[in-house]
């Protein structure tokens, strides 16, 4: 096996993407329709992947894999995964035996962070915290260029704690899948923000619009771009208490708010311990270099 080139394999509700890098160097990316509900023919649809991809690296790579879920400690059967024909699955000892060789699976939020810690927006740091923010809230966590998974497979799940220092407005905040009330992700995400707006004005309007409409003045959009900035202001200053990273980087859909990057960290400090005007906080938030790439691209980088 080339020690060069990997393969890596996202894999969607929609669609399976399969990419093969040699170093950086994207060789080729393949799509297909994602086989729903059919989990033997999803295992065959990312063994074809891999096979070609093979074919045009003109030699086997390794092979990672990223999903929706995870794979259950002891076990390896996947678990929390929305794709649910996966759930109860053993995955990674079918993916082997398909296309005979090592397999790495990991979340697609960690496959996420993976990438932009090899080579993307966070490249060089020690310690990296991966967030997408889209329909969901999801995380990874990577420290020097490995990425931390812990004993029961849900390191930098920060979308699933409550909110911090909520006000009474907030409390005991909107109903989670989960079963919980007050998710970070129930605020966060682009539900979340498009729910949101609905309490406060009563109208249904998509995220996307709202941050469009904000960047064109609407003052009910603004107060509601607002409020999601000083929320996830909070929520990353609850990260930065725990784990003090050296980079927050961010993906998904709601990261394309360009204001995101410099209000949060100008409303972050008076939730970060110790830090003020003349002790600021160190840590970077940036947006993700590779945007939608960087799910497929992780996958790859799972073989370091």
């Amino acid at each position: 096996m080339s020690a060069r080139v990997r393969i890596g394999i996202d894999l969607g509700g929609t669609k399976v993407e399969g990419i093969a890098l040699d170093g950086s160097r994207e060789i080729e990316r393949i799509r297909v329709a994602t086989p729903r509900d059919d989990y033997p023919a999803t295992v065959e649809a990312i063994g074809g992947l891999v096979d070609a991809l093979d074919a045009r690296a003109g030699t086997p790579g390794s092979v990672g894999v990223g999903i929706p879920g995870a794979l259950a400690p002891g076990t390896g059967l996947v678990k929390n995964a929305n794709s649910v024909w996966l759930i109860g699955q053993p995955l990674l000892a079918d993916l082997e035996q398909r296309v005979g060789r090592d397999v790495r699976i990991a979340n697609d939020a960690d496959c996420f962070a993976v990438s932009e810690a090899a080579d993307g927006a966070g490249a060089g740091a020690d310690v990296v915290f991966g967030v997408i923010i889209g329909t969901g809230a999801g995380g990874g966590v990577v420290v020097r260029g490995r990425l931390v998974t812990g004993p029961n497979g849900i390191a930098g799940e920060w979308g699933h704690n409550p909110l911090p220092w909520p006000t009474d407005e907030e409390r005991p905040g909107p109903a989670c899948y989960c079963g919980r009330h007050g998710c970070i992700e129930r605020f966060l995400s682009g539900p979340g923000m498009q729910d949101d707006y609905m309490r406060a004005t009563g109208r249904a309007r998509r995220a996307p619009e709202i941050v469009a409409d904000a960047e064109a003045g609407d003052r009910a959009a603004l107060d509601a771009v607002g409020r999601y900035e000083e929320r996830m202001a909070r929520a990353l200053a609850s990260v930065i208490n725990v784990l003090d990273p050296d980079v927050i980087v961010l993906g998904g859909g709601m990261s394309n708010s360009a204001s995101l990057y410099a209000r949060v960290p100008a409303l972050w400090t008076p939730f970060v311990f110790g830090a003020s005007d003349t002790h600021p906080v160190s840590t970077r938030l940036v947006r993700a270099q590779y945007g939608d790439s960087s799910g497929v691209r992780g996958a790859a980088w799972l073989w370091p």
